[in-house]
């Protein structure tokens, strides 16, 4: 068999790795649970605080504790893809590992691809009704203002400063790139290749650009927020290689599993806006 030497552990990394440096709306949400998950149908437990009173102290003898309230929430890892191809002996020769590196690339772009459609509809269905603002026709001397806007909607909300990010389509930072107050931050192409899409930083948020912004009828939702907003949690649950009965080929197939939660609606502001022209 041609894959007598196939390790699961390796292929397995080297899918994740492609995963990482190609997911958008998955690099801005939280990771926190992601070690609690082993497979399809599980769920995490997410506990968060309540408020805590504060009270006057008179110098005498001070209440009992309060019992803290917490709130429970689940995250289920309730979405579950796989791949499964095949590469038949005629065409590997002798380049099985470079064959099989050249799809495993090309299925873990396939599975971003639907996960970063998945996270980024889940946040914006996720976000406070009242955190929406509908935009006028955008142009270039407005579209940096409504940035500033998503940022007060924030601010409103006591949302920290720091880690916060906004995604907007190739057209916004076409509109942007015209913009003095946004080039003169810095565009930061050669970062952009490396860390996902990022394409500068400008009135409070690290910009991000991705083609899979949610849009309906012409009309675009740019999401902002900061990483407290949501948890991801994704597994490679399943990776192995088998030799096809009927054919001379070997295959490889594989499960990614994965599940999202908005956890903080206050923390998450959209954009509705049209393209210019549109």
């Amino acid at each position: 068999m041609a894959f007598a030497n196939f390790i699961p552990e390796v292929w397995s990394a080297r899918l994740l790795e492609h995963l990482d440096k190609a997911h958008v709306y998955a690099a801005l949400m939280n990771r926190d649970y992601e070690g609690d998950i082993r497979a399809y149908g599980d769920t995490v437990h997410i506990n968060q605080i309540g408020d805590i009173q504060i009270k006057d102290y008179t110098g005498v003898e001070i209440a009992a504790p309060e019992e803290l309230d917490s709130t429970r929430m689940d995250l289920k890892i309730d979405q579950a893809k796989y791949f499964n191809f095949q590469i038949k002996d005629i065409d590997n020769a002798q380049s099985n590992p470079k064959v099989v590196d050249a799809a495993m690339q090309r299925a873990s772009y396939g599975i971003n691809d639907v996960v970063d459609c998945y996270l980024a509809n889940l946040l914006l269905t996720g976000a406070k009704a009242e955190n929406t603002i509908t935009a006028d026709a955008l142009t270039a001397e407005n579209a940096y203002d409504y940035l500033v806007d998503l940022g007060v909607r924030l601010n409103e909300n006591n949302v920290p400063m720091m880690g916060r990010w906004v995604v907007i389509p190739p057209w916004f930072h076409g509109l942007l790139l015209k913009d003095p107050r946004f080039v003169g931050n810095g565009t930061g192409y050669n970062q952009a290749i490396l860390q996902g899409g990022w394409v500068g930083d400008a009135a409070g948020f690290r910009i991000h650009l991705s083609n899979n912004v949610p849009s309906s009828a012409g009309t675009y939702s740019v999401i902002a927020g900061t990483n407290a907003a949501g948890s991801y949690a994704e597994q490679l649950v399943e990776l192995e290689a088998y030799r096809l009965e009927k054919n001379f080929a070997d295959a490889v197939k594989g499960l990614h599993v994965y599940g999202a939660k908005v956890t903080q609606p206050a923390a998450l502001a959209v954009l509705k806006c049209t393209k210019p022209g549109a």
